[in-house]
C-alpha cells in the first residue's frame, strides 16, 4: 500500500472556489472513479492550502487512476467552469510515502 500527501498551493482569493469544488464536485468524482481520499486537511493559520492523502495498492494503479481522472468528462466541464474567474490552484506538491513497519494502528 502506498499513501499521497498532496499539498495545494491557492492563488490569493480563491480560497472559497477549491472549498466548493472539492466538496460539490471532485470528492463525488474520486469517489465514483474508485479514488479513495484518507483525509483531508485546510492550514490552521489560514494559509491558502489544502492538504489531502490518498490511498493505492501500487504506482502503477495511482498513474492509472490519475490518468482516468485528468480524461473524466465531468471533472474537465468542472474545472473549466470553476476556472472562469481565473486560475485556482497556483501549484501542487505531491509527497509518497509507505507506512512504517514498526507502527501498529
Amino acid at each position: 500500500m502506498i499513501y499521497e500527501l498532496r499539498i495545494y498551493t491557492i492563488h490569493p482569493g480563491r480560497i472559497d472556489a477549491i472549498r466548493k469544488r472539492f466538496s460539490d464536485h471532485t470528492l463525488g468524482i474520486f469517489a465514483r472513479l474508485g479514488m479513495q481520499v484518507c483525509d483531508f486537511w485546510e492550514d490552521l493559520e489560514e494559509q491558502p492550502k489544502l492538504y489531502y492523502t490518498m490511498k493505492y495498492e501500487s504506482m502503477e494503479e495511482r498513474t492509472r487512476q490519475w490518468e482516468v481522472f485528468s480524461q473524466d468528462k465531468e471533472w474537465n466541464e468542472v474545472k473549466q467552469k470553476s476556472e472562469e474567474d481565473g486560475k485556482i490552484v497556483a501549484s501542487v506538491e505531491q509527497i509518497f510515502m509507505k507506512r512504517a513497519e514498526y507502527f501498529v494502528i
